[in-house]
């Protein structure tokens, strides 16, 4: 025993001073480095926000971005293995927020600017209130030196409060109109795209992007306004918002030809969002529109939130399909089930069967759900051989980012081990100058 104990020992020192040696490339790289260093935070939005200004500012300088992997290590990363070996105008990162989490990154990051996207209640377990959430985020603002810019929702009550005490220069955007940015004409409905209109000083932009919900206003208009304020031209923004597609299984679409089309939803679902992406169903326009509904998250109380998704899901589409562990919470009456306008079924593959053996062409299919449940697969069997149809992965990323939906899950394993051997061995040819070892 004390064997083991001694081996379990040395492994976490050994764990501990790879960590740290990693840390301290990460912080020799962000001293080095002459960019300037850009954190978006907020409880949704922020992968939009941050990717979005990413490809406004690419329009006329260098740019590297660190998206959806928003935590420490992801940071520690990508200092280490890309601002270090590279000169870049602009870092902009996605920040996370963990119980404790902003305040290291932000320490590490040592931000010129910040984004605040919204604050809702998110990680339920963690945080516990709205104020909490607030707080944690606040960290962000409150890193920036003296010659900083904070970027502020000014709709969101708790973001706004953030500037109050801030010691660095405060921008705002929104639909208010005291907003510095100010936000009005927002009109989506699929499949027409997203047009709205931004009004600062004495200028006035209208913008368009093909992304099916109006409610993608506030990322795109904190994006915008950050590119305006860091100095891109009007007409940079203007056209190259045009070529951006929304982010992997954040209401992406996908249209399968003959078969329906799909917009995919399925990196989150917290409770606060769930009307949002129902009213894009009730706006939008197709030949039959049918909402597939998985995991929400992120909720207090009750599980009865299923219960009164259903009550708004049933008026915006034809058809409502609960798929999970949940799908018995809906309470939909027996005629609903009677009639086909609710479906209970509990897998992600029968409900993949049960669309192909009933579908039109054209329809409309919204897949809505927290990532756990990767209901994306639904919609890629209609363009790929789905063979992965596992319940619980246990994996965070999207199918496509694991890219093995097209393998049985029990052979992932042996897989993962052949792409790992296969990195092994380029990182030999690489130190070898390229030829094959004696």
């Amino acid at each position: 025993m004390a064997g083991v104990n001694l081996n379990l020992l040395l492994r976490r020192i050994r764990r501990n001073a790879r960590h740290r040696w990693k840390l301290y490339r990460a912080k020799r790289a962000r001293a080095k480095s002459r960019a300037t260093f850009i954190g978006v935070t907020g409880s949704s939005g922020k992968s939009t926000t941050s990717a979005l200004l990413a490809h406004l500012l690419a329009g006329h300088a260098s740019v590297c971005s660190q998206v959806f992997a928003n935590t420490i290590m992801a940071l520690v990363s990508a200092l280490r293995e890309r601002v270090n070996s590279s000169n870049f105008d602009y870092v902009v990162s996605e920040v996370g927020a963990g119980k404790d989490s902003i305040g290291p990154m932000a320490e590490l990051m040592r931000p010129s600017v910040a984004v605040v996207t919204m604050v809702r209640l998110e990680h339920f377990t963690k945080f516990k209130t709205l104020e909490n959430v607030a707080d944690e985020k606040r960290l962000l603002v409150e890193a920036l030196p003296s010659d900083g810019l904070a970027i502020l929702n000014a709709d969101d009550p708790s973001v706004k409060a953030m500037a109050v005490g801030a010691k660095c220069r405060v921008v705002t955007f929104g639909m208010s109109d005291e907003a510095d940015y100010r936000i009005s004409d927002v009109r989506a409905g699929y499949p027409d795209p997203l047009t709205f209109k931004i009004h600062w000083k004495q200028n006035t932009l209208a913008l368009k992007a093909p992304f099916p919900a109006d409610y993608f206003w506030l990322p795109l208009a904190a994006a915008t306004a950050s590119a305006l304020e860091l100095g891109v031209p009007p007409d940079i923004v203007a056209s190259r918002l045009e070529t951006f597609l929304p982010l992997q299984n954040r209401c992406e679409v996908l249209v399968t030809g003959t078969g329906p089309e799909f917009i995919i939803d399925t990196a989150k679902a917290p409770w606060h969002s769930i009307n949002l992406a129902i009213e894009m169903m009730s706006k939008a326009t197709a030949r039959r529109k049918r909402i597939v509904l998985g995991q929400i998250s992120d909720y207090a109380g009750s599980s009865r939130k299923y219960s009164a998704a259903y009550k708004s899901a049933r008026e915006a589409a034809d058809q409502v399909i609960y798929v999970g562990n949940n799908a018995h919470r809906s309470r939909a009456s027996e005629a609903d089930r009677e009639s086909g306008r609710f479906q209970e079924i509990r897998s992600v593959k029968d409900v993949s069967d049960f669309i192909k053996q009933t579908a039109l062409p054209g329809e409309l299919v919204l897949l809505k759900s927290s990532a756990n449940l990767h209901l994306e697969r639904v919609a890629l069997s209609w363009t790929h051989d789905v063979r992965c149809w596992e319940a619980a992965c246990g994996k965070e990323e999207g199918c496509r980012a694991c890219g093995l939906y097209e393998v049985p899950f029990e052979q992932h394993s042996d897989r993962i081990l052949q792409r790992r051997r296969a990195r092994r061995w380029q990182f030999i040819r690489h130190l070898l100058g390229g030829r094959p070892p004696l």
